[in-house]
């Protein structure tokens, strides 16, 4: 297989993988419907795990042992990106619709990187401001529905407020990824995260009744724990690595793109959601703001090569 064929099927992969973070959104709001928001975390990272101890194993043969301190992190990563980001996405995928909640974790890029800015004192360009603007907007108008006014009364809905505690829980996991990844390869650290928020999340589950209930589920319960589990999770973060591995960070965030995009199309045609003027002039806003944040690392990687040239 030459380098160009290669590549072709990462980009393949590369827009599945941004299908399936997509159709997350709509399997969610499913689940939301009909159970408790940590039983639909506690099965979709079940099944997520075995899938990508499957894959480990696979490809790496075992599990390298972990010391003290990266035990701690992973702790804090299964808390953060596991447990607490969805309790938040369930809890908020009762109120409001799949591509709204979509629309509104997309400022995960932005919220990133201004966290970088002022943990990692990452450089601050034009690119990421103007991609952090155009985020913001986007999520200003789609969580309030084209009257900013509302916002500023304090009459955000709990919808609203549960997703945006989606974005602190992603952000902060992945600020913390930043630093586990130096040591560990980024998808064992991933399975490490989702097997430990997966045994964080069996009491709760335990709790909200899934031993009783588990046997009334319907089909697509289970088929949106399917996506959720395998598709968007397992099979999704393993090619997402796989492009970050084989074409570099920045061509592969670049797909991040189409996420709300692919999200808001499945609602409308799976869940029937309505496409309303401002979650289409909030998306422009949202994806253009994705791009330009995404885009950082090759712009870095210009202006470095700038600034070498006016030193030679």
């Amino acid at each position: 297989m030459n380098a160009f064929t290669g590549n072709k099927i990462i980009y393949i992969k590369l827009f599945l993988v941004s299908l399936f973070f997509g159709g997350t959104f709509v399997a969610g709001r499913v689940m939301a419907a009909s159970i408790p928001p940590l039983t639909s975390a506690f099965l979709r990272f079940l099944l997520a795990s075995f899938f990508l101890i499957l894959f480990i194993f696979k490809k790496y043969g075992k599990f390298p042992r972990i010391n003290f301190q990266q035990f701690l992190l992973i702790i804090a990563l299964g808390l953060t990106g596991v447990v607490g980001y969805s309790f938040f996405l369930f809890s908020g995928l009762k109120f409001i619709t799949a591509s709204r909640a979509s629309m509104i974790i997309s400022l995960n890029p932005a919220v990133i990187t201004i966290l970088s800015i002022l943990i990692f004192k990452d450089k601050f360009t034009k690119f990421k401001f103007t991609g952090i603007i155009l985020s913001l907007t986007g999520a200003l108008i789609v969580i309030s529905q084209g009257n900013l006014q509302v916002i500023l009364q304090g009459n955000i809905g709990w919808g609203e407020l549960f997703i945006l505690g989606c974005v602190v829980c992603w952000s902060s996991f992945t600020v913390l990824g930043k630093i586990i990844v130096k040591d560990l390869k980024p998808i064992i650290a991933i399975t490490y995260a989702c097997l430990t928020g997966t045994l964080i999340l069996i009491l709760p589950a335990y709790q909200e009744g899934i031993l009783q209930n588990i046997m009334q589920y319907s089909i697509e319960i289970w088929l949106s724990v399917f996506v959720l589990g395998f598709l968007g999770s397992a099979l999704a973060f393993t090619w997402f690595y796989e492009g970050v591995d084989k074409i570099g960070p920045s061509r592969t965030a670049i797909f991040i793109n189409f996420v709300p995009i692919f999200a808001t199309l499945m609602a409308i045609l799976i869940l029937h959601e309505k496409l309303s003027p401002s979650l289409i002039i909030g998306a422009i806003f949202v994806v253009s703001g994705v791009y330009l944040t995404n885009y950082q690392a090759k712009n870095i990687k210009i202006e470095k090569a700038k600034e070498i040239n006016v030193r030679a």
